[in-house]
């Protein structure tokens, strides 16, 4: 058989298959699909350090998270930052040329209303560059890599958030506390 022959053959047994594969996915719900989750995320206040790592997470997570500044925040997410720049490439004058730009993000997500840590983690990321000869140059590679590291925490930060948010909104909303009677004398 030519091979013009077969390729429409070829797409409608695809077709055909097709069906049968997505039946397997029976029970499956987009992770933005839970209930509360956006609104959830919306009611997050970033707090980060006071440098331009912190600036860039607060900006990308803000973005992230779709953060309603007209609303009262019920969550508040504070964040640590360390960061820690090593030569990995050395120019035939002995001058680093390539560095790796470590940032590591140290979060906690509290609940505003009742100051309780609801959700702690960490982020590790990794990121490399080449610094040009050209000071500005260097500086402008440095300041991208660094970029490029908040973009890559503030992802893996709001996964963590979201995967948090969906699995309370499967349980439901915490008992209340116990209540003890008074004893009567």
């Amino acid at each position: 058989m030519s091979r013009r022959r077969r390729l429409p053959l070829l797409i409608a047994a695809a077709l055909a298959t097709g069906g049968a594969g997505l039946a397997g996915c029976a029970g499956f719900t987009p992770l933005y699909a839970t209930p509360g989750l956006t609104n959830s995320l919306q009611s997050v206040q970033v707090v980060t350090p006071q440098n331009r790592a912190g600036f860039l997470l607060r900006e990308r997570l803000d973005d992230q998270l779709a953060r309603r500044s007209d609303q009262p925040a019920l969550y508040r997410l504070n964040l640590q930052v360390d960061e820690r720049r090593f030569a990995r490439g050395l120019r035939v004058n002995n001058v680093a040329s390539d560095f790796e730009l470590d940032m590591r993000v140290d979060y906690q997500l509290i609940e505003n209303g009742s100051g309780r840590t609801l959700a702690s983690g960490a982020v590790p990321v990794t990121v490399f560059y080449v610094s040009a000869e050209a000071p500005y140059a260097g500086i402008a590679a440095q300041q991208d890599a660094q970029e490029r590291a908040a973009d890559q925490a503030a992802v893996q930060i709001r996964l963590d958030l979201s995967r948090h948010f969906a699995r309370l909104a499967q349980e439901g909303p915490p008992a209340p506390p116990p209540t003890i009677a008074p004893v009567q004398q």
